[in-house]
């Protein structure tokens, strides 16, 4: 059993380990006083130092066939089967012989469940979830400090749990203008501090509220630097957020939800997210104080294959006086092509790149040699590396968060950019006929690409900046010049 000196220490002195716990420095002062730390702040010293529960001054001994992994958390009740609810109590519990329900430590009425076991216990809101928990999901996390509305409905969230680095969600609370699908993607969200009340005058609803009528649950009271340094550190985990109406978790059940679940690597979720039918747009950007606005008067008409496009991506194009016809991502070149479009554009999205290019690429690959000219962003950006003869491989945390600065190596300027995406073009493996033209300030990874001899370019981010600065809307404009470029030479 280590001491509370030792612990401290592992948290990176007194003032991190006040941080980790959420706690002031004067009550580490009375940990070392008491030689003993308490019980409620253990989650967040376990999630930060990975420590098993046995090490913590205080824990109690586990049965020797018990892994604290597993333990639920302090004061969490197991339930037998047959049995009546037990009194709140405090010790660790695991489900025995993989089996057993457990009540939540008091406060507690939602848990988050990864796939090694850990369990983080919160407070839930939004929707309530299944016994079975939320469906399985990568877990990771948004550094955005605005837009929580346009990140829980961007469809590149197919298939994650979204952890908010910034405390003050809900604060705007929601409208219908602010959405960029109909329905969300993401399939929960973990918050720092409890949602609160909408201070905004555009604001109709609650956000509580909003997530529930979408089905969307949500929970608070996580120590969500300690969950984002693990994700950091280790990589995205699968995760089950549970959310039940009676309170009652069969932990070894989410565990093992979780822990099946396969995980993005191979999967195509662009299908699911993509429309169904061909459909026209015209709305333009929002302009405070009209709103939005109509494309009257376009210039050259577009093709905007939707692997889980954002509204305003489309409203970007046709902002940039283009008339935008939008298809489903299963939409093969001859039905682009019967549009007759002066440009093709290729959507964001989400899910792995490799699997969606099973039929994304060989479209992309004969558009390509009709010498149409194309423009792809996010995963759009990945299916083009791949039709002009690149791979692509995962990230171990990817990108989130409206604050990703990528240098163009064209004009040589460093922008601030909005990206959400967890796999990369590997541009090492790109041919000698296609060039980079921007990179990733963080890691260096691929954050764009050009053709040199099709009228084709990418970029890995998103320019339609919602939320996120507009740093990048130049690139909607370069691809009205290059459509114009190709009319001229044609």
């Amino acid at each position: 059993m280590r001491t509370v000196e030792d612990i401290i220490a592992l948290l990176g002195g007194p003032e991190a380990a006040a941080r980790h716990c959420g706690i002031g420095t004067e009550a580490v002062r009375k940990w070392r006083q008491t030689k003993a730390i308490p019980a409620r702040h253990w989650p967040a010293i376990l999630a930060a130092t990975g420590l098993p529960l046995a090490e913590l001054p205080g824990a109690p001994e586990p049965r020797a066939e018990t892994k604290m992994s597993d333990a639920p958390a302090p004061d969490a009740v197991p339930e037998g089967e047959g049995a009546s609810r037990a009194p709140e109590g405090k010790g660790i519990f695991r489900a025995p012989e993989g089996k057993g329900i457990f009540r939540a430590p008091e406060g507690a009425t939602a848990c988050l469940v990864l796939g090694d076991g850990s369990v983080f216990w919160g407070r839930g809101f939004g929707a309530h979830t299944p016994p079975q928990g939320s469906l399985p999901a990568e877990i990771c996390f948004n550094t955005g400090m605005t837009g929580y509305q346009e990140t829980l409905t961007d469809p590149s969230y197919a298939g994650q749990i979204i952890t908010f680095t910034f405390p003050h969600i809900g604060n705007v609370g929601a409208n219908p203008e602010d959405i960029e699908a109909v329905t969300p993607a993401a399939r929960g969200l973990i918050v720092k501090q409890d949602v609160t009340e909408p201070a905004n005058y555009r604001a109709t609803r609650h956000l509580d509220d909003w997530l529930k009528s979408h089905g969307v649950p949500g929970i608070a009271g996580l120590d969500t630097r300690a969950l984002t340094a693990r994700i950091r550190d280790g990589g995205a985990p699968n995760g089950v957020l549970a959310f039940p109406e009676d309170g009652r978790f069969d932990l070894a059940a989410l565990r093992a939800a979780a822990a099946a679940w396969p995980g993005l690597e191979g999967m195509d979720l662009a299908k699911e997210v993509s429309c169904r039918q061909a459909y026209h747009w015209d709305e333009t950007r929002w302009a405070w104080p009209e709103g939005f606005g109509r494309q009257t008067a376009p210039k050259h008409r577009v093709v905007a294959v939707d692997y889980g496009a954002k509204r305003n991506i489309l409203r970007c194009l046709a902002s940039a006086g283009l008339d935008v016809t939008v298809v489903p991502a299963t939409a093969t070149a001859e039905e682009i092509l019967r549009h007759q479009p002066d440009g093709v554009f290729l959507s964001n999205g989400p899910g792995d790149p490799a699997a969606t290019g099973e039929y994304a690429v060989p479209a992309i690959r004969a558009v390509l040699e009709r010498k149409v000219p194309v423009f792809g962003i996010c995963l759009g950006h990945q299916l083009l590396g791949l039709a002009l003869g690149g791979s692509t491989y995962k990230l171990e945390r990817g990108h989130r968060g409206a604050n990703q600065p990528v240098k163009d190596l064209t004009t040589g300027k460093v922008e601030i950019t909005s990206q959400n995406h967890g796999f990369a073009v590997d541009e090492k493996s790109l041919p000698a006929s296609v060039k980079v033209t921007h990179i990733s300030l963080f890691d260096g990874s691929n954050e764009g690409l050009m053709a040199t001899d099709l009228p084709a370019f990418s970029v890995q981010y998103h320019p339609e900046a919602s939320p996120g600065p507009t740093d990048s809307h130049y690139l909607f404009h370069r691809f009205v010049a290059l459509i114009e470029k190709h009319k001229q030479a044609a």
